[in-house]
């Protein structure tokens, strides 16, 4: 059975599912290219944190391909779409437990992406997603 698919997006949505049960914020990380659709002045070394709480997101649909909601960034609402490829970890905002997940912008190339100037200039980096705590 080579053709199984990812447990990830099962993953995310079974922690998404702790967060909330236990009354944690649930945030995630994720890698921003062409193929992200969130508000790029909040992007930083090609990472974004979101917040996936009930309060923050509406109409929130996490399926196997895809994260996707509304919120509100500085009061404007703004549609959201993220790649399950690219979410590079989900965890509490109050404790930080979760998980991260491997990452290789690498794989990404088989993927269409939006923007044909991403990877022309400038190439994702390589290295493991770093986290860090936001209050």
């Amino acid at each position: 059975m080579s053709d199984v698919p990812s447990n990830k997006p099962y993953l995310i949505r079974a922690l998404h599912q702790w967060c909330t049960d236990f009354g944690f914020t649930p945030f995630i990380a994720v890698f921003v290219d062409g193929t992200v659709e969130v508000p790029m002045e909040y992007v930083k070394n090609d990472e974004i944190v979101l917040n996936l709480s009930i309060e923050a997101c509406h109409q929130l649909q996490m399926e196997n391909e895809w994260i996707s909601f509304q919120a509100r960034f500085g009061g404007i609402p703004r549609k959201i779409m993220v790649p399950i490829t690219h979410v590079l970890a989900i965890y509490a905002r109050e404790n930080g437990q979760g998980m991260s997940f491997p990452f290789d912008p690498s794989k990404l190339k088989g993927l269409h992406i939006a923007n044909p100037s991403d990877g022309a200039s400038e190439k994702p980096k390589t290295g493991k997603p770093s986290l860090k705590i936001v209050k």
